[in-house]
């Protein structure tokens, strides 16, 4: 009877542990990572509302980073599976063969980062520029494209002094008026624009042909066996983009969103609205055509990682650029989520 039972009990138990594993095994897939930055940004309210981990099913561990190197250094080490982070940044790590591929825009920079001159400093033009102090953070997003407008306005980088200054340093030195010009983000952009005039925003060299952006960028693997996830995690961000583009004056210091974002990022409720009105935050059809994710190596964010990787290279940041960085940009997610959205 006893080596009956112990018959049965195998027989039985076997079933069980396999089933207690396949469950295991299930919801360790429903586990996911993905970190933010300290950006102000309609998806916020997302993260904050709980509605992602509800339309997924997903338990969702959302971390904290102060910058996009450490996000792509954290993505590299499979930490975490889903992140924002700058264009610079995500050219620098697929440069670096980081397995990841950009698959939404969280924001045009646009208007977000701006070449401001000081006001007494004699410039009007840009030719004005010449022989002047431009204070810039390098490496950064306005390094690549302080470049880009000097090529564009037929100026040569030595024939402008570029001093490599982080914000608060541009700001102190903009007071002082040991600086001319400044190509910089908020605060500081704020602080300056005010005895300031915008000479050229980041989103009108975007239209010359070099944007910079931030985007979530995904681990090509893990997103692979989790398409669903990432369409219905898109869609939600969509639907969080679309609801600020449809009335930004509902978005105010004392709005639900705004205070939603505030309590996540931090700051102060009345710097929010401005701060988003200066971002262009692109729709779902846009950022699936060939002006961002579409269009393979001719594609809007391929081009853009492709010249910002050779800012890099020249800049010796990088050790090499990529043939082709339409690889490492995947509108597939985007386009599912526009099927649910339909």
């Amino acid at each position: 009877m006893k080596k009956l039972m112990k018959y049965f009990g195998v027989f039985f138990t076997l079933p069980l542990v396999l089933m207690i594993a396949g469950v295991s095994t299930s919801l360790a897939a429903k586990k996911v990572t993905i970190g933010y930055q300290l950006v102000y940004n309609p998806w916020k309210t997302a993260i904050a509302d709980g509605s992602i981990e509800k339309a997924t099913g997903y338990d969702i561990d959302f971390r904290k980073f102060n910058s996009g190197s450490k996000v792509i250094n954290a993505m590299a080490s499979g930490d975490v599976q889903i992140a924002l982070a700058g264009s610079s940044p995500i050219a620098a790590g697929v440069s670096r063969g980081i397995d990841i591929q950009l698959v939404w825009i969280f924001e045009d920079i646009a208007s977000a980062e701006a070449l401001v001159v000081r006001n007494g400093s004699g410039i009007v033009s840009p030719q004005d520029l010449k022989g002047k102090k431009l204070g810039v953070p390098f490496v950064s997003t306005t390094h690549f494209h302080t470049l880009f407008a000097l090529e564009q306005f037929g100026i040569e980088p030595k024939e402008v002094e570029i001093i490599n200054m982080q914000p608060n340093q541009i700001a102190a030195a903009w007071l002082r008026g040991d600086i001319d010009a400044a190509f910089v983000w908020d605060p500081a952009l704020g602080r300056i624009k005010e005895t300031g005039k915008v000479l050229i925003t980041s989103g009108q060299l975007c239209k010359w042909g070099k944007c910079t952006f931030d985007g979530m960028v995904a681990d090509r693997k893990w997103a692979k066996e989790n398409k669903d996830f990432m369409a219905k995690f898109l869609k939600i961000v969509a639907s969080a983009d679309e609801s600020y583009r449809s009335n930004p004056m509902a978005w105010s210091p004392d709005s639900m969103e705004v205070k939603s974002i505030v309590k996540l990022v931090g700051g102060k409720a009345e710097d929010v609205p401005g701060v988003l009105a200066l971002y262009d935050f692109p729709t779902a059809k846009q950022q699936a055509s060939a002006a961002w994710l579409g269009g393979g190596k001719d594609g809007g964010a391929a081009r853009a990682l492709m010249f910002t990787s050779e800012f890099l290279k020249n800049e010796k940041k990088i050790p090499s650029v990529q043939p082709d960085y339409g690889k490492f940009v995947n509108p597939d997610y985007v386009e599912a989520a526009l099927r649910m959205m339909q």
